[in-house]
């Protein structure tokens, strides 16, 4: 059995800010934070928005491009590091507004490396019968939980959701099948207060702000996603030359850029969106399939690589038959 992707949708809210604006507020200019990140523009949710609606027009738009009915979905994973409440679930809303009873919904959190976490998830209960159809979203409000007076941290995230809708499927057991192929997730709580958020309902009884050692995320993310590409590389025998496309979370261009280079993958087959859309943690890595879908970038049978790193730390990487 294999998990195979049969459609993908995003959302972003209307509201952009750009580096202009964030360089009227704090001490920065776009020169600075496009020179370091790579990122020109971000966006950010409005007051009536939550993680749960965007979450829910992600879903809808990936269930209209899989035209498979919402009746159908048996398992929903939201990933996401800013859910609408303490509990219950995000997912569990965005499964009533869909008017689904069946199945299981709940949310993962592994911060950036959330959508990869969810998609392994969703494929072991896809692979293993004990599901059919899962809705696995990535969805995130994170202009909520910045400092805006923090000019390392408030100029890299924005706002923004992307889904796919994977269907349990019978394949050959070979490279060849369509689907999910392999995935690989880590984690290492030594280095959790390298990138993490200063509250919670546990500790501090607040939300908190996030807070970030950049260099150190830097170094370590280089490091730590290459090589667990190189793991799905050994399992399968492929190499960086035989990857259609390469869709990394959207953090900072130079990460992305140093990764690529390290895998030996060429320029033109990387998917970036992070000009545009700041770092959307969990949701960045379905915002850009979303985005190279839609515009014809990825066609099917094409092998498309994604992997993360987020707070924790937590990383990982999956390899998609389109």
């Amino acid at each position: 059995m294999r998990s195979v992707l049969r459609g993908c949708g995003s959302y972003l809210p209307a509201r952009i800010l750009t580096n202009a604006e964030l360089a009227a507020k704090v001490d920065t200019n776009d020169e600075w934070i496009v020179q370091r990140t790579g990122i020109r523009a971000r966006h950010i949710a409005a007051d009536d928005e939550t993680t749960g609606t965007l979450g829910l027009k992600a879903a809808k738009a990936a269930l209209a491009d899989a035209g498979i009915p919402a009746s159908e979905v048996d398992l929903i994973i939201v990933a996401t590091a800013t859910p609408d409440h303490t509990f219950p679930a995000t997912a569990t809303e965005i499964q009533a507004a869909l008017d689904i009873t069946q199945g299981a919904a709940f949310d993962l959190q592994a911060v950036c490396s959330g959508f990869v976490f969810a998609l392994a998830t969703a494929d072991k209960f896809l692979t293993s019968g004990a599901a059919k159809t899962a809705l696995v979203i990535g969805a995130e409000t994170f202009s909520r939980i910045l400092d805006w007076e923090d000019r390392a941290t408030c100029v890299l995230f924005g706002d923004g959701a992307g889904a796919v809708v994977l269907r349990a499927e019978e394949g050959e057991g070979t490279l060849a099948d369509r689907g999910v192929l392999t995935t690989h997730i880590r984690s290492d709580g030594r280095y959790m207060n390298k990138l993490y958020v200063d509250g919670g309902p546990g500790s501090t009884k607040t939300v908190g702000f996030l807070r970030m050692e950049g260099r150190e995320v830097f170094k370590h993310a280089v490091v730590n996603l290459a090589d667990t590409v190189r793991h799905t590389f050994e399992e399968t025998g492929l190499t960086g030359a035989d990857i259609d496309w390469f869709v990394p979370h959207q953090a900072n261009r130079r990460i992305i850029d140093a990764t690529a280079h390290k895998l030996g993958i060429d320029e033109d087959r990387v998917v970036v969106t992070v000009d545009k859309h700041g770092n959307t943690s969990a949701a960045s890595i379905p915002l850009a399939l979303a985005q190279a879908h839609m515009d014809g970038r990825i066609k099917p049978g094409q092998l498309v690589l994604i992997e993360a790193m987020g707070g924790g730390f937590t990383w990982g990487s999956a390899l998609i038959r389109w």
